[in-house]
């Protein structure tokens, strides 16, 4: 079992752009492409983690990045947007696949929930064949709240679960 007292959430900026793109680049590479294959990655990694990208959407689009560090090594990161009525969207929520299924998502995200305690429900999307987070987020509690799929362009798609949380 992994310490997760060496686990921390460590806000990211526009200047961690760099990390956050060589993250994505490793983690995406290993986990997805039995999922989607090589190319659909290939091309979602240029779409949406390209630094430009991620800059904007840290600087425009406001979304709110974390690492999650394990004693001091980013071993992942997260992204969430704050919407209205006390909601907020999981963009990103991504760990390497060899600290997986050891207790850091679920702290990750208790601690997600513990410091927004404004926020009363979260929502993300899930790949539909990504069976590993769509467990994880059923064991966080989160449940399907519809099927969506998405022409995300070059003849690619994302079919989704848009899955959400509420606060008890």
């Amino acid at each position: 079992m992994t310490d997760l007292v060496a686990l921390d959430l460590i806000p990211a900026t526009v200047f961690d752009v760099d990390e956050i793109n060589q993250l994505a680049i490793k983690i995406w590479s290993i986990h997805y492409p039995p999922i989607i294959g090589k190319e659909q990655v290939k091309y979602m990694l240029n779409k949406m983690y390209a630094k430009e990208k991620l800059h904007h959407q840290i600087s425009k689009e406001s979304q709110t990045y974390f690492f999650i560090q394990l004693k001091k090594q980013n071993i992942g990161f997260v992204s969430l947007e704050f919407t209205q009525n006390k909601e907020a969207f999981i963009h990103k929520f991504y760990i390497f696949n060899n600290h997986q299924r050891n207790g850091i998502g679920q702290q990750t995200f208790l601690r997600i929930v513990n410091y927004f305690k404004e926020v009363n429900t979260f929502r993300l999307q899930v790949n539909r064949q990504n069976f590993i987070a769509i467990n994880f987020y059923f064991k966080m509690g989160f449940v399907i709240e519809k099927v969506e799929d998405f022409d995300i362009g070059d003849g690619y798609q994302m079919n989704d679960f848009i899955m959400i949380w509420k606060r008890k």
